[in-house]
């Protein structure tokens, strides 16, 4: 699900940077408020440790699971956009994990737009608590895929010369199926189970803290 450096024209990823950064700057003062910066880091080395195990599927890409809504369910969408958001800058500065080029859209894919669909999902559903947390994990993962498919399938519409890409070579016509059957059928319900199960171990041990 990253997009790595070569992908992306360098206006996709001005644009990209342009709008993600102002955003990470709001996480981060939102971090520098919260208490429990411990626990946030937790979240985020799990979250990382998820990342990092890319499964195979058909068509010879692969995809993992995100870890975003359950971190902004527990923490709230800012926090989580500043945890993925480090995340995602360790992977590609150390691991080559996605690109630096495109960092600011992989921050788009996968820490905001995850983080506030997953959570404004969850409070819609809050009254039915694991099946909020299964489809607030689900559909942020659909979502976050959708946002990378974007990126990428612009690129041969708008950036080619006399026809031959420039960057990125399939169309929406391949991209969107490509990356949204696997995360459909396969990595969003793991997105969701990994929400209902974390979420609910989580809730019972406050529980009896309280």
């Amino acid at each position: 699900m990253h997009i790595p450096d070569g992908f992306l024209s360098p206006q996709t990823c001005a644009v990209a940077y342009g709008i993600s950064i102002p955003l990470i700057y709001r996480s981060f003062k939102e971090v520098i408020k919260e208490e429990s910066v411990a626990r946030l880091g937790l979240l985020s080395a799990l979250s990382f440790v998820v990342m990092m195990i890319n499964i195979p599927v058909p068509g010879g890409s692969s995809g993992h699971a995100i870890g975003t809504s359950l971190i902004a369910i527990l923490f709230g969408p800012w926090k989580a956009t500043a945890a993925i958001s480090i995340v995602l800058a360790i992977q590609a500065l150390l691991f080559g994990d996605g690109g630096i080029t495109a960092y600011g859209a992989n921050v788009l894919a996968m820490a905001v737009v995850p983080a506030f669909t997953g959570y404004w999902i969850w409070k819609l559903l809050a009254k039915k608590e694991k099946l909020s947390y299964f489809i607030s994990g689900y559909l942020s993962l659909i979502l976050s895929s959708a946002v990378a498919a974007g990126f990428l399938s612009v690129q041969p519409l708008l950036f080619n010369s006399g026809g031959k890409p420039l960057y990125f070579p399939y169309g929406p016509e391949v991209t969107f199926p490509a990356m949204l059957i696997p995360a459909l059928a396969f990595f969003g319900p793991i997105e969701g189970v990994l929400n209902v199960a974390i979420l609910s171990y989580v809730r019972k041990k406050d529980e009896k803290g309280n």
